[in-house]
Protein backbone atom coordinates (compact mmCIF):
# COMPACT_ATOMS: atom_id res chain seq x y z
CA UNK A 1 0.00 0.00 0.00
CA UNK A 2 1.15 3.57 -0.75
CA UNK A 3 0.96 5.61 2.46
CA UNK A 4 2.46 9.02 1.65
CA UNK A 5 -0.22 10.33 -0.68
CA UNK A 6 -1.89 13.71 -1.04
CA UNK A 7 -4.59 13.78 -3.70
CA UNK A 8 -4.26 10.31 -5.31
CA UNK A 9 -4.79 11.57 -8.86
CA UNK A 10 -1.95 14.07 -8.34
CA UNK A 11 0.47 11.44 -7.02
CA UNK A 12 2.61 11.27 -10.18
CA UNK A 13 2.91 15.07 -10.44
CA UNK A 14 3.65 15.44 -6.72
CA UNK A 15 6.32 12.76 -6.87
CA UNK A 16 7.97 14.30 -9.92
CA UNK A 17 8.06 17.74 -8.29
CA UNK A 18 9.77 16.32 -5.22
CA UNK A 19 12.22 14.38 -7.38
CA UNK A 20 13.25 17.53 -9.23
CA UNK A 21 13.72 19.41 -5.95
CA UNK A 22 15.88 16.62 -4.56
CA UNK A 23 18.07 16.35 -7.68
CA UNK A 24 18.18 19.90 -9.03
CA UNK A 25 21.91 19.52 -9.68
CA UNK A 26 21.19 16.86 -12.31
CA UNK A 27 17.69 17.54 -13.67
CA UNK A 28 15.26 20.36 -14.30
CA UNK A 29 11.56 20.26 -14.97
CA UNK A 30 9.94 20.93 -18.33
CA UNK A 31 6.37 20.43 -19.41
CA UNK A 32 5.82 16.68 -19.46
CA UNK A 33 8.93 15.55 -17.62
CA UNK A 34 12.56 16.42 -16.99
CA UNK A 35 15.77 17.10 -18.89
CA UNK A 36 19.38 17.35 -17.82
CA UNK A 37 20.24 20.37 -15.73
CA UNK A 38 23.53 20.87 -17.59
CA UNK A 39 23.88 21.57 -21.28
CA UNK A 40 25.22 18.73 -23.43
CA UNK A 41 27.77 19.23 -26.21
CA UNK A 42 26.31 20.81 -29.32
CA UNK A 43 25.54 18.16 -31.91
CA UNK A 44 25.23 15.30 -29.40
CA UNK A 45 22.34 12.92 -30.00
CA UNK A 46 19.63 13.38 -27.39
CA UNK A 47 18.32 10.15 -25.86
CA UNK A 48 14.80 10.71 -24.54
CA UNK A 49 13.21 7.90 -22.55
CA UNK A 50 9.88 7.66 -20.86
CA UNK A 51 6.62 5.97 -20.01
CA UNK A 52 4.23 5.85 -17.11
CA UNK A 53 5.14 6.83 -13.57
CA UNK A 54 5.26 4.27 -10.78
CA UNK A 55 8.48 2.64 -12.00
CA UNK A 56 11.17 4.78 -10.37
CA UNK A 57 14.10 4.90 -11.06
CA UNK A 58 12.73 4.29 -14.54
CA UNK A 59 12.58 6.63 -16.24
CA UNK A 60 13.43 10.03 -14.81
CA UNK A 61 16.09 8.56 -12.51
CA UNK A 62 18.20 7.73 -15.57
CA UNK A 63 18.58 11.32 -16.76
CA UNK A 64 22.14 12.61 -16.57
CA UNK A 65 25.55 12.51 -18.27
CA UNK A 66 26.22 9.12 -19.84
CA UNK A 67 22.59 8.05 -19.94
CA UNK A 68 19.39 9.85 -20.96
CA UNK A 69 19.07 13.52 -21.86
CA UNK A 70 15.39 13.69 -20.93
CA UNK A 71 12.49 11.68 -19.59
CA UNK A 72 8.82 12.01 -20.45
CA UNK A 73 6.72 11.17 -17.39
CA UNK A 74 3.15 9.95 -17.75
CA UNK A 75 0.58 9.27 -15.06
CA UNK A 76 0.77 6.11 -12.97
CA UNK A 77 1.18 3.15 -15.35
CA UNK A 78 0.01 5.29 -18.31
CA UNK A 79 2.00 6.55 -21.25
CA UNK A 80 2.60 10.29 -21.51
CA UNK A 81 0.78 12.31 -24.16
CA UNK A 82 2.32 13.15 -27.53
CA UNK A 83 2.45 16.84 -26.58
CA UNK A 84 4.52 15.93 -23.51
CA UNK A 85 6.85 13.86 -25.70
CA UNK A 86 7.32 16.82 -28.02
CA UNK A 87 7.93 19.23 -25.14
CA UNK A 88 10.64 17.11 -23.49
CA UNK A 89 12.33 16.23 -26.79
CA UNK A 90 12.49 19.86 -27.86
CA UNK A 91 14.08 20.81 -24.55
CA UNK A 92 16.58 17.93 -24.72
CA UNK A 93 17.58 18.40 -28.37
CA UNK A 94 21.23 19.34 -28.91
CA UNK A 95 21.09 19.60 -32.69
CA UNK A 96 22.21 16.03 -33.31
CA UNK A 97 18.79 14.46 -33.54
CA UNK A 98 16.61 12.69 -30.98
CA UNK A 99 16.18 9.02 -30.12
CA UNK A 100 12.87 8.23 -28.41
CA UNK A 101 13.30 5.04 -26.39
CA UNK A 102 10.63 3.24 -24.36
CA UNK A 103 9.02 -0.10 -23.53
CA UNK A 104 6.89 -1.70 -26.19
CA UNK A 105 3.38 -0.85 -24.94
CA UNK A 106 0.46 0.22 -27.13
CA UNK A 107 -0.04 3.60 -25.49
CA UNK A 108 3.66 4.45 -25.58
CA UNK A 109 3.94 3.40 -29.24
CA UNK A 110 0.95 5.56 -30.12
CA UNK A 111 1.99 8.65 -28.18
CA UNK A 112 5.73 8.59 -28.85
CA UNK A 113 5.03 7.80 -32.51
CA UNK A 114 2.77 10.83 -32.85
CA UNK A 115 5.35 12.94 -31.05
CA UNK A 116 8.04 11.77 -33.46
CA UNK A 117 5.87 12.81 -36.40
CA UNK A 118 5.54 16.32 -34.97
CA UNK A 119 9.27 16.60 -34.25
CA UNK A 120 10.29 15.36 -37.69
CA UNK A 121 7.88 17.84 -39.29
CA UNK A 122 9.65 20.58 -37.33
CA UNK A 123 13.01 19.50 -38.76
CA UNK A 124 14.29 17.63 -35.68
CA UNK A 125 15.56 14.26 -36.93
CA UNK A 126 13.76 11.86 -34.58
CA UNK A 127 13.87 8.06 -34.40
CA UNK A 128 11.69 5.71 -32.38
CA UNK A 129 12.98 2.47 -30.84
CA UNK A 130 11.09 0.12 -28.55
CA UNK A 131 12.55 -2.20 -25.92
CA UNK A 132 11.38 -5.82 -26.04
CA UNK A 133 13.24 -7.81 -23.37
CA UNK A 134 10.45 -9.70 -21.54
CA UNK A 135 10.74 -13.35 -22.59
CA UNK A 136 7.40 -14.24 -20.98
CA UNK A 137 5.28 -11.87 -23.04
CA UNK A 138 5.80 -13.41 -26.50
CA UNK A 139 7.55 -16.49 -27.95
CA UNK A 140 10.98 -16.07 -29.49
CA UNK A 141 9.63 -15.99 -33.05
CA UNK A 142 7.69 -12.85 -32.04
CA UNK A 143 10.40 -11.26 -29.91
CA UNK A 144 9.93 -7.84 -31.53
CA UNK A 145 6.38 -7.81 -30.10
CA UNK A 146 7.53 -8.39 -26.52
CA UNK A 147 7.06 -5.75 -23.85
CA UNK A 148 9.91 -3.88 -22.20
CA UNK A 149 10.52 -4.39 -18.49
CA UNK A 150 13.73 -4.24 -16.40
CA UNK A 151 15.96 -4.78 -19.44
CA UNK A 152 15.08 -1.18 -20.29
CA UNK A 153 17.98 -0.25 -18.05
CA UNK A 154 20.65 -1.97 -20.16
CA UNK A 155 19.30 -0.60 -23.43
CA UNK A 156 19.10 2.97 -22.13
CA UNK A 157 22.60 2.69 -20.66
CA UNK A 158 24.06 1.59 -24.00
CA UNK A 159 22.15 4.24 -25.95
CA UNK A 160 23.28 7.02 -23.61
CA UNK A 161 26.89 5.88 -23.70
CA UNK A 162 26.85 5.75 -27.51
CA UNK A 163 25.52 9.31 -27.62
CA UNK A 164 28.11 10.49 -25.08
CA UNK A 165 30.84 8.93 -27.22
CA UNK A 166 29.90 11.34 -30.01
CA UNK A 167 28.30 8.84 -32.35
CA UNK A 168 25.80 10.17 -34.86
CA UNK A 169 22.10 9.32 -34.74
CA UNK A 170 22.35 6.33 -37.08
CA UNK A 171 25.16 4.83 -35.01
CA UNK A 172 23.33 5.43 -31.70
CA UNK A 173 20.23 3.73 -33.11
CA UNK A 174 22.32 0.78 -34.31
CA UNK A 175 23.93 0.30 -30.88
CA UNK A 176 20.52 0.59 -29.22
CA UNK A 177 19.04 -2.08 -31.46
CA UNK A 178 21.93 -4.42 -30.80
CA UNK A 179 21.60 -3.94 -27.04
CA UNK A 180 17.86 -4.63 -27.20
CA UNK A 181 18.35 -7.76 -29.29
CA UNK A 182 20.91 -9.00 -26.74
CA UNK A 183 18.78 -8.40 -23.62
CA UNK A 184 16.46 -10.87 -21.92
CA UNK A 185 14.35 -10.52 -18.73
CA UNK A 186 12.06 -12.74 -16.68
CA UNK A 187 10.32 -11.67 -13.48
CA UNK A 188 8.20 -12.97 -10.62
CA UNK A 189 5.78 -11.39 -8.16
CA UNK A 190 4.99 -12.41 -4.60
CA UNK A 191 2.37 -9.71 -4.10
CA UNK A 192 0.64 -7.08 -6.23
CA UNK A 193 1.02 -3.30 -6.21
CA UNK A 194 -1.70 -0.96 -5.01
CA UNK A 195 -2.48 2.24 -6.90
CA UNK A 196 -2.11 5.39 -4.75
CA UNK A 197 -5.30 5.91 -2.80
CA UNK A 198 -6.76 2.51 -3.77
CA UNK A 199 -8.12 0.30 -0.98
CA UNK A 200 -6.82 -2.98 -2.37
CA UNK A 201 -4.07 -4.35 -4.65
CA UNK A 202 -4.54 -4.85 -8.37
CA UNK A 203 -4.52 -8.64 -8.07
CA UNK A 204 -3.92 -11.30 -5.47
CA UNK A 205 -1.28 -14.00 -5.33
CA UNK A 206 -2.37 -17.28 -3.71
CA UNK A 207 -0.76 -17.96 -0.34
CA UNK A 208 2.50 -19.87 -0.75
CA UNK A 209 2.76 -19.14 -4.47
CA UNK A 210 4.40 -16.67 -6.83
CA UNK A 211 3.37 -15.29 -10.22
CA UNK A 212 5.75 -15.92 -13.11
CA UNK A 213 5.98 -13.56 -16.08
CA UNK A 214 4.69 -10.43 -14.37
CA UNK A 215 4.22 -7.06 -16.00
CA UNK A 216 5.46 -3.83 -14.45
CA UNK A 217 2.13 -2.01 -14.81
CA UNK A 218 0.41 -4.07 -12.16
CA UNK A 219 -0.60 -6.86 -14.52
CA UNK A 220 -0.70 -10.29 -12.89
CA UNK A 221 1.79 -12.94 -13.93
CA UNK A 222 1.12 -15.40 -16.70
CA UNK A 223 1.17 -18.46 -14.44
CA UNK A 224 1.16 -19.29 -10.72
CA UNK A 225 3.70 -21.61 -9.04
CA UNK A 226 4.34 -22.98 -5.55
CA UNK A 227 6.91 -21.02 -3.58
CA UNK A 228 9.47 -23.80 -3.05
CA UNK A 229 12.49 -21.71 -2.10
CA UNK A 230 15.07 -19.40 -3.59
CA UNK A 231 17.06 -22.15 -5.32
CA UNK A 232 14.13 -23.14 -7.49
CA UNK A 233 13.31 -19.49 -8.24
CA UNK A 234 16.91 -18.78 -9.24
CA UNK A 235 16.91 -21.81 -11.54
CA UNK A 236 13.60 -20.77 -13.11
CA UNK A 237 14.80 -17.23 -13.81
CA UNK A 238 18.22 -18.27 -15.11
CA UNK A 239 16.76 -20.96 -17.36
CA UNK A 240 14.26 -18.45 -18.71
CA UNK A 241 16.79 -15.80 -19.71
CA UNK A 242 19.34 -18.30 -21.03
CA UNK A 243 16.86 -20.21 -23.19
CA UNK A 244 17.68 -17.85 -26.08
CA UNK A 245 21.41 -17.58 -25.42
CA UNK A 246 23.22 -16.63 -28.64
CA UNK A 247 25.78 -19.08 -29.96
CA UNK A 248 29.23 -18.22 -28.69
CA UNK A 249 28.03 -15.88 -25.92
CA UNK A 250 30.56 -15.88 -23.08
CA UNK A 251 30.02 -12.63 -21.15
CA UNK A 252 26.88 -11.09 -19.70
CA UNK A 253 25.79 -8.02 -17.86
CA UNK A 254 23.38 -8.95 -15.07
CA UNK A 255 20.66 -7.04 -13.23
CA UNK A 256 18.77 -8.51 -10.30
CA UNK A 257 16.00 -5.95 -10.06
CA UNK A 258 13.66 -5.29 -7.16
CA UNK A 259 10.10 -4.38 -8.04
CA UNK A 260 9.45 -2.03 -5.13
CA UNK A 261 8.88 -4.03 -1.97
CA UNK A 262 11.60 -6.70 -1.90
CA UNK A 263 14.50 -6.15 0.49
CA UNK A 264 18.03 -5.78 -0.84
CA UNK A 265 19.16 -8.58 1.46
CA UNK A 266 16.70 -10.90 -0.26
CA UNK A 267 17.96 -9.83 -3.66
CA UNK A 268 21.54 -10.55 -2.59
CA UNK A 269 20.46 -14.05 -1.53
CA UNK A 270 18.99 -14.54 -5.00
CA UNK A 271 22.02 -13.05 -6.74
CA UNK A 272 24.35 -15.51 -5.00
CA UNK A 273 22.42 -18.37 -6.61
CA UNK A 274 22.23 -16.60 -9.98
CA UNK A 275 25.98 -15.99 -9.95
CA UNK A 276 26.72 -19.68 -9.43
CA UNK A 277 24.24 -20.82 -12.07
CA UNK A 278 25.57 -18.44 -14.69
CA UNK A 279 29.15 -19.44 -13.92
CA UNK A 280 28.16 -23.11 -14.24
CA UNK A 281 26.70 -22.26 -17.65
CA UNK A 282 30.11 -21.01 -18.76
CA UNK A 283 29.31 -17.31 -18.56
CA UNK A 284 31.48 -14.53 -17.16
CA UNK A 285 29.49 -11.82 -15.36
CA UNK A 286 30.53 -8.26 -16.10
CA UNK A 287 29.77 -5.54 -13.49
CA UNK A 288 26.65 -7.10 -11.94
CA UNK A 289 23.93 -4.85 -10.53
CA UNK A 290 21.64 -5.76 -7.64
CA UNK A 291 19.28 -2.82 -7.28
CA UNK A 292 15.85 -1.37 -7.92
CA UNK A 293 15.90 0.02 -11.45
CA UNK A 294 12.43 -0.71 -12.87
CA UNK A 295 9.80 -0.97 -10.13
CA UNK A 296 6.02 -1.31 -10.03
CA UNK A 297 5.01 0.90 -7.10
CA UNK A 298 4.97 -1.40 -4.06
CA UNK A 299 4.97 -4.74 -5.86
CA UNK A 300 6.82 -7.51 -4.02
CA UNK A 301 8.92 -9.34 -6.55
CA UNK A 302 12.14 -9.51 -8.52
CA UNK A 303 13.29 -9.87 -12.08
CA UNK A 304 16.47 -11.11 -13.67
CA UNK A 305 17.88 -9.38 -16.75
CA UNK A 306 20.93 -10.37 -18.75
CA UNK A 307 22.54 -8.67 -21.72
CA UNK A 308 24.78 -10.89 -23.83
CA UNK A 309 27.90 -8.85 -24.48
CA UNK A 310 30.39 -8.41 -27.26
CA UNK A 311 33.37 -6.07 -26.96
CA UNK A 312 31.45 -3.00 -28.14
CA UNK A 313 28.40 -3.53 -25.95
CA UNK A 314 30.63 -4.21 -22.95
CA UNK A 315 32.52 -0.96 -23.51
CA UNK A 316 29.26 1.00 -23.68
CA UNK A 317 27.83 -0.76 -20.66
CA UNK A 318 30.91 0.08 -18.59
CA UNK A 319 31.16 3.70 -19.77
CA UNK A 320 30.80 6.39 -17.07
CA UNK A 321 27.37 7.70 -16.10
CA UNK A 322 26.02 10.09 -13.48
CA UNK A 323 22.28 10.09 -12.81
CA UNK A 324 20.09 10.33 -9.71
CA UNK A 325 19.67 6.54 -9.65
CA UNK A 326 22.82 5.12 -11.21
CA UNK A 327 26.46 6.15 -11.18
CA UNK A 328 29.40 4.44 -12.82
CA UNK A 329 32.95 5.75 -13.03
CA UNK A 330 33.92 9.42 -13.07
CA UNK A 331 31.85 11.88 -15.06
CA UNK A 332 32.72 15.54 -15.44
CA UNK A 333 29.70 17.43 -14.19
CA UNK A 334 30.41 21.12 -14.49
CA UNK A 335 28.77 22.29 -17.69
CA UNK A 336 26.66 25.44 -18.03
CA UNK A 337 23.02 25.27 -17.04
CA UNK A 338 20.79 24.15 -19.88
CA UNK A 339 18.73 27.12 -21.03
CA UNK A 340 15.08 26.28 -21.61
CA UNK A 341 12.83 28.37 -23.82
CA UNK A 342 9.59 29.55 -22.24
CA UNK A 343 6.50 27.89 -23.69
CA UNK A 344 4.10 30.26 -25.40
CA UNK A 345 0.40 30.01 -24.54
CA UNK A 346 -2.03 30.24 -27.43
CA UNK A 347 -4.86 32.75 -27.34
CA UNK A 348 -8.30 31.46 -28.32
CA UNK A 349 -10.25 33.33 -30.96
CA UNK A 350 -13.86 34.20 -30.18
CA UNK A 351 -16.60 32.45 -32.12
CA UNK A 352 -19.91 33.82 -33.36
CA UNK A 353 -22.59 34.26 -30.68
CA UNK A 354 -24.54 31.29 -32.07
CA UNK A 355 -21.50 29.00 -32.13
CA UNK A 356 -20.30 30.22 -28.72
CA UNK A 357 -23.70 29.35 -27.25
CA UNK A 358 -23.40 25.86 -28.72
CA UNK A 359 -19.87 25.67 -27.32
CA UNK A 360 -21.29 26.35 -23.86
CA UNK A 361 -23.71 23.43 -24.28
CA UNK A 362 -20.80 21.23 -25.38
CA UNK A 363 -18.92 22.20 -22.23
CA UNK A 364 -21.92 21.03 -20.18
CA UNK A 365 -21.73 17.65 -21.91
CA UNK A 366 -18.01 17.38 -21.21
CA UNK A 367 -18.65 18.23 -17.57
CA UNK A 368 -21.22 15.43 -17.48
CA UNK A 369 -18.56 13.08 -18.84
CA UNK A 370 -16.20 14.12 -16.04
CA UNK A 371 -18.85 13.37 -13.43
CA UNK A 372 -19.59 10.02 -15.05
CA UNK A 373 -15.91 9.09 -15.07
CA UNK A 374 -15.60 9.94 -11.38
CA UNK A 375 -18.64 7.83 -10.52
CA UNK A 376 -17.35 4.87 -12.56
CA UNK A 377 -13.69 5.08 -11.59
CA UNK A 378 -13.52 2.28 -9.03
CA UNK A 379 -15.71 -0.06 -11.08
CA UNK A 380 -13.62 0.45 -14.23
CA UNK A 381 -10.38 0.04 -12.30
CA UNK A 382 -11.50 -3.32 -10.93
CA UNK A 383 -12.63 -4.45 -14.37
CA UNK A 384 -9.33 -3.36 -15.91
CA UNK A 385 -7.28 -5.20 -13.29
CA UNK A 386 -8.63 -8.61 -14.35
CA UNK A 387 -6.18 -8.85 -17.25
CA UNK A 388 -4.69 -5.36 -17.48
CA UNK A 389 -3.09 -2.81 -15.22
CA UNK A 390 -6.09 -1.43 -13.35
CA UNK A 391 -5.54 2.19 -14.37
CA UNK A 392 -8.43 2.69 -16.78
CA UNK A 393 -10.70 4.25 -14.17
CA UNK A 394 -8.13 6.82 -13.04
CA UNK A 395 -7.19 7.53 -16.66
CA UNK A 396 -10.79 8.33 -17.54
CA UNK A 397 -11.05 10.63 -14.53
CA UNK A 398 -7.82 12.45 -15.34
CA UNK A 399 -8.70 12.85 -19.01
CA UNK A 400 -12.30 13.95 -18.60
CA UNK A 401 -11.44 16.29 -15.72
CA UNK A 402 -8.78 18.01 -17.83
CA UNK A 403 -11.18 18.17 -20.78
CA UNK A 404 -13.92 19.77 -18.67
CA UNK A 405 -11.53 22.42 -17.39
CA UNK A 406 -10.29 23.21 -20.90
CA UNK A 407 -13.81 23.38 -22.30
CA UNK A 408 -14.88 25.73 -19.49
CA UNK A 409 -11.86 27.97 -20.13
CA UNK A 410 -12.63 28.05 -23.85
CA UNK A 411 -16.23 29.04 -23.14
CA UNK A 412 -15.01 31.81 -20.84
CA UNK A 413 -12.88 33.10 -23.72
CA UNK A 414 -15.93 33.20 -26.00
CA UNK A 415 -14.74 30.37 -28.23
CA UNK A 416 -17.05 28.70 -30.72
CA UNK A 417 -18.21 25.09 -30.74
CA UNK A 418 -15.34 23.76 -32.83
CA UNK A 419 -12.68 25.33 -30.62
CA UNK A 420 -14.37 24.26 -27.38
CA UNK A 421 -14.46 20.64 -28.53
CA UNK A 422 -10.92 20.72 -29.92
CA UNK A 423 -9.58 22.18 -26.68
CA UNK A 424 -11.39 19.49 -24.72
CA UNK A 425 -9.82 16.82 -26.92
CA UNK A 426 -6.30 18.18 -26.57
CA UNK A 427 -6.70 18.40 -22.80
CA UNK A 428 -8.13 14.88 -22.52
CA UNK A 429 -5.15 13.38 -24.33
CA UNK A 430 -2.76 15.45 -22.26
CA UNK A 431 -4.44 14.77 -18.93
CA UNK A 432 -4.96 11.03 -19.30
CA UNK A 433 -2.09 9.81 -21.45
CA UNK A 434 -2.12 6.15 -22.41
CA UNK A 435 -3.86 4.55 -25.34
CA UNK A 436 -7.30 5.40 -24.06
CA UNK A 437 -6.38 9.04 -23.47
CA UNK A 438 -5.01 9.39 -26.98
CA UNK A 439 -8.06 7.79 -28.57
CA UNK A 440 -10.59 9.81 -26.56
CA UNK A 441 -8.64 13.00 -27.18
CA UNK A 442 -8.44 12.48 -30.92
CA UNK A 443 -12.08 11.48 -31.06
CA UNK A 444 -13.13 14.77 -29.46
CA UNK A 445 -10.81 16.64 -31.80
CA UNK A 446 -12.43 14.87 -34.76
CA UNK A 447 -15.85 15.96 -33.53
CA UNK A 448 -14.58 19.51 -33.18
CA UNK A 449 -13.11 19.46 -36.70
CA UNK A 450 -16.58 18.73 -38.10
CA UNK A 451 -18.13 21.68 -36.26
CA UNK A 452 -17.71 25.41 -36.86
CA UNK A 453 -16.80 28.51 -34.89
CA UNK A 454 -18.84 30.65 -37.27
CA UNK A 455 -22.25 29.00 -37.20
CA UNK A 456 -24.14 26.70 -34.88
CA UNK A 457 -24.46 23.14 -36.19
CA UNK A 458 -27.87 21.64 -36.84
CA UNK A 459 -28.83 18.19 -35.52
CA UNK A 460 -27.73 16.35 -38.66
CA UNK A 461 -24.31 18.02 -38.54
CA UNK A 462 -23.87 17.18 -34.86
CA UNK A 463 -24.81 13.54 -35.50
CA UNK A 464 -22.33 13.30 -38.37
CA UNK A 465 -19.62 14.98 -36.29
CA UNK A 466 -20.05 12.59 -33.37
CA UNK A 467 -20.06 9.62 -35.74
CA UNK A 468 -16.78 10.86 -37.22
CA UNK A 469 -15.32 11.06 -33.75
CA UNK A 470 -16.29 7.46 -33.00
CA UNK A 471 -14.91 6.34 -36.36
CA UNK A 472 -11.56 7.94 -35.56
CA UNK A 473 -10.95 5.37 -32.79
CA UNK A 474 -10.09 2.38 -35.01
CA UNK A 475 -8.36 4.68 -37.49
CA UNK A 476 -5.97 5.96 -34.80
CA UNK A 477 -5.67 2.90 -32.58
CA UNK A 478 -5.45 0.17 -35.22
CA UNK A 479 -7.91 -2.19 -33.51
CA UNK A 480 -10.84 -3.81 -35.30
CA UNK A 481 -14.17 -5.16 -34.08
CA UNK A 482 -13.57 -8.46 -32.33
CA UNK A 483 -10.22 -7.43 -30.83
CA UNK A 484 -11.89 -6.79 -27.45
CA UNK A 485 -11.23 -3.07 -27.26
CA UNK A 486 -13.10 0.21 -27.21
CA UNK A 487 -13.69 -0.30 -30.94
CA UNK A 488 -16.26 -3.00 -30.20
CA UNK A 489 -18.46 -0.24 -28.77
CA UNK A 490 -17.51 2.70 -31.00
CA UNK A 491 -18.15 0.85 -34.27
CA UNK A 492 -21.81 -0.07 -33.67
CA UNK A 493 -22.32 3.34 -32.07
CA UNK A 494 -21.09 5.12 -35.22
CA UNK A 495 -23.05 2.82 -37.54
CA UNK A 496 -26.24 3.48 -35.60
CA UNK A 497 -25.68 7.24 -35.75
CA UNK A 498 -25.01 7.14 -39.49
CA UNK A 499 -28.31 5.31 -40.01
CA UNK A 500 -30.28 7.81 -37.91
CA UNK A 501 -32.20 10.82 -39.09
CA UNK A 502 -31.95 14.28 -37.61
CA UNK A 503 -33.62 13.51 -34.27
CA UNK A 504 -30.60 14.09 -32.04
CA UNK A 505 -31.97 12.65 -28.75
CA UNK A 506 -33.44 9.63 -30.55
CA UNK A 507 -30.29 9.02 -32.58
CA UNK A 508 -28.09 9.21 -29.48
CA UNK A 509 -30.36 6.90 -27.50
CA UNK A 510 -30.30 4.23 -30.22
CA UNK A 511 -26.56 4.57 -30.73
CA UNK A 512 -25.85 4.35 -26.99
CA UNK A 513 -27.89 1.14 -26.85
CA UNK A 514 -25.85 -0.26 -29.74
CA UNK A 515 -22.61 0.68 -27.95
CA UNK A 516 -23.83 -0.99 -24.77
CA UNK A 517 -24.68 -4.19 -26.61
CA UNK A 518 -21.28 -4.14 -28.29
CA UNK A 519 -19.51 -3.62 -24.98
CA UNK A 520 -21.42 -6.42 -23.29
CA UNK A 521 -20.58 -8.79 -26.14
CA UNK A 522 -16.84 -8.34 -25.49
CA UNK A 523 -17.24 -10.61 -22.45
CA UNK A 524 -17.25 -13.52 -24.91
CA UNK A 525 -14.04 -12.41 -26.64
CA UNK A 526 -10.35 -13.06 -25.98
CA UNK A 527 -8.21 -9.93 -26.21
CA UNK A 528 -6.20 -9.52 -29.40
CA UNK A 529 -4.94 -5.99 -28.75
CA UNK A 530 -3.40 -4.15 -25.81
CA UNK A 531 -1.83 -5.33 -22.54
CA UNK A 532 -4.53 -7.95 -21.92
CA UNK A 533 -3.25 -10.01 -24.88
CA UNK A 534 -0.35 -11.35 -22.79
CA UNK A 535 -2.82 -12.97 -20.40
CA UNK A 536 -4.54 -15.21 -22.91
CA UNK A 537 -8.14 -15.94 -21.93
CA UNK A 538 -7.90 -14.37 -18.45
CA UNK A 539 -10.41 -11.69 -19.46
CA UNK A 540 -12.88 -14.19 -20.93
CA UNK A 541 -16.24 -13.73 -19.26
CA UNK A 542 -15.55 -10.07 -18.49
CA UNK A 543 -16.28 -7.15 -20.83
CA UNK A 544 -13.53 -4.82 -22.04
CA UNK A 545 -13.20 -1.77 -19.77
CA UNK A 546 -12.58 0.63 -22.65
CA UNK A 547 -15.72 -0.49 -24.45
CA UNK A 548 -17.72 -0.37 -21.22
CA UNK A 549 -16.59 3.14 -20.31
CA UNK A 550 -17.42 4.42 -23.80
CA UNK A 551 -20.89 2.90 -23.68
CA UNK A 552 -21.59 4.29 -20.21
CA UNK A 553 -20.53 7.79 -21.25
CA UNK A 554 -22.70 7.71 -24.38
CA UNK A 555 -25.65 6.44 -22.33
CA UNK A 556 -25.32 9.35 -19.91
CA UNK A 557 -25.15 11.85 -22.79
CA UNK A 558 -28.24 10.26 -24.35
CA UNK A 559 -30.06 10.63 -21.03
CA UNK A 560 -29.10 14.30 -20.83
CA UNK A 561 -30.25 14.96 -24.39
CA UNK A 562 -33.56 13.27 -23.60
CA UNK A 563 -33.99 15.50 -20.55
CA UNK A 564 -33.77 12.59 -18.14
CA UNK A 565 -30.91 14.10 -16.09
Amino acid sequence: MTYLVGEPLDFAADSLAGFVSAHSDLVQAVHGGVVRADASPRGEVAVVVGGGSGHYPAFCGWVGPGMAHGSVCGNIFASPSDSQVVSVARAADNGGGVLLLFGNYAGDCLQFGKGADVLNAEGIDTRVETITDDVASRPVEKWTERRGIAGDFFVVKVAGAAAAAGRDLDAVVEATRRANAATRTLGIAFDAPTLPGAPEPLFTVPEGHYELGLGVHGEPGLSSHPLNGVDEIARTLVDGVLAERPAGARRVGVLVNGLGCTKYEEMFVLYGRVDRLLEAAGLEIVAPIVDEQVTSLDMAGVSLSVVFLDDELEELLLAPALTPAFTRGAVEHAGPRRELAAEASAELAAGSPESAAQGARIAEVVELMARTAAEDSDFLGRLDSIAGDGDHGQGMVLGSRAAARAASAAVAAGAGASTVMRQAGLAWAEGAGGTSGALWGRALEAVGAALSDETAADAATVIAAVAAGAESVPANGGAQPGDKTMVDATTPFAASLRAAGDDLPGAFSAAAAAATAGAEATADLVARKGRATTHGDASLGHPDPGAVSFARHMTRIAEQLAGEI
